[in-house]
């Protein structure tokens, strides 16, 4: 069964966050669990998450989750802005809320972060030189 749509494709924040993701060498965008998902060979950004709540799945629709290093997870999660998502949290991910304040170069900043950390060498080069 596939999963319904969970974003507004016209929403201004999914519009910066995709033109950031795919400024990247080689990312591509699609559909993952009914969100928006960027990838090269695996996902480094997702548009929307949740987190449980007694029981009960909390939306999170205007927010990115990425997958920042190890050494950034425990800043982020201590930022009242951030939240670890219900399914990727204990794999390392963590959502940071959007709003009309928020800081689009840090978002920047956290896409390639986590774009580094799944992209194949070859696109980092590419990234780099470039």
């Amino acid at each position: 069964m596939a999963h319904p749509q969970l974003f507004d494709d016209d929403d201004p924040f999914l519009q910066r966050v995709r033109e950031m993701a795919l400024a990247f060498p080689g990312a591509a965008e699609k559909i993952s669990h009914g969100r928006p998902a960027f990838f090269t060979t695996k996902v480094f950004v997702y548009f929307g998450g949740d987190i449980r709540v007694d029981g009960a799945y909390v939306e999170h629709a205007h927010s990115l989750l990425v997958h920042p290093d190890e050494a950034e997870v425990l800043a982020l999660a201590a930022d009242p802005r951030c939240y670890r998502p219900a399914s990727l949290g204990p794999s390392g991910w963590i959502g940071l809320d959007l709003n009309e304040n928020t800081d689009w170069a840090e978002v920047r900043e956290l896409i390639e972060a986590s774009y580094r950390d799944t992209a194949r060498a070859r696109l980092i080069a590419v990234l780099d030189a470039g």
